[in-house]
C-alpha cells in the first residue's frame, strides 16, 4: 500500500488539515493518508501544546469517518526530539510491506536542505507537496521526487482557534463538531 505520512502537532486538528489529508488520500495514488502525531519537545515548553494523547484522540475522532485516513503514535516512543528521517525508518522497519511518502506544505520546502538526511528523504520517499500562500521559490521545484497536489487552502491555523478560545469566540467550522465538543467539556486551551 502506498502511504502519505501528514507530521504535526495537530493542535487541535483542524478543517484545514482534514482538507489536505483527504484531498491527498482521493486526488493522489496515495491509498492512506497517516497522521503523524508529534509528542511534546521537552526542549521546547509550549504551555499552549495539549499532551499528545488529546490531541491524538482529537485527530482520531475527527477521522473515524473515513477509512482512507489514520492516526499513529510511531512517535511517541521514540527519542526525543524525533527527526523526520528517523521516523519514516522505523515506520518502515515496522511495515515493509508499505510504501511511504512524505505530505509537507510548500513553504517547507525553503529549509528542506537543513533536515536531517533531506537527501535520503528524497530518495528513498519522496515528498507529495500542498500549495501554501506566500510560499517562496526553491530549488526542488523541479526535483523528480516532488509531486505538487494542487490542494484548496484555507487561511485557518491552531493557533488562531487557540486564540479564539481564550478569548471565549466560536470555533464553529473551524474543527470537526467531535473536536469541539471534546475541546470544550474537557476545557483544553482557556
Amino acid at each position: 500500500m502506498k502511504i502519505g505520512l501528514f507530521f504535526g502537532s495537530f493542535n487541535p486538528i483542524h478543517t484545514g488539515h482534514l482538507i489536505i489529508a483527504n484531498t491527498m488520500a482521493t486526488a493522489t495514488d496515495l491509498e492512506q493518508v497517516w497522521f503523524i502525531v508529534s509528542p511534546q519537545n521537552p526542549f521546547k515548553k509550549n504551555k499552549s501544546l495539549l499532551h499528545e494523547f488529546d490531541r491524538y484522540d482529537m485527530v482520531e475522532k475527527s477521522i473515524a469517518d473515513n477509512s482512507k485516513l489514520k492516526v499513529n503514535d510511531v512517535e511517541f516512543s521514540m527519542p526525543k526530539p524525533s527527526y523526520t528521517i528517523d521516523t519514516l525508518t522505523k515506520l518502515q522497519e515496522k511495515f515493509p510491506q508499505h510504501t511511504f511518502k512524505l505530505i509537507i506544505g510548500e513553504d517547507n520546502l525553503g529549509q528542506f536542505k537543513n533536515w536531517k538526511n533531506y537527501e535520503a528523504i528524497l530518495n528513498y520517499y519522496g515528498l507529495y507537496v500542498y500549495p501554501r500562500p506566500h510560499a517562496s521559490a526553491h530549488e526542488f521545484a523541479e526535483h523528480p521526487a516532488v509531486k505538487f497536489i494542487p490542494s484548496p487552502l484555507l487561511d485557518i491555523s491552531a493557533t488562531y482557534i487557540r486564540d479564539c478560545l481564550k478569548n471565549n469566540r466560536s470555533i464553529r467550522y473551524m474543527v470537526p463538531d467531535v473536536v469541539e465538543e471534546m475541546i470544550k467539556r474537557k476545557k483544553f486551551y482557556i
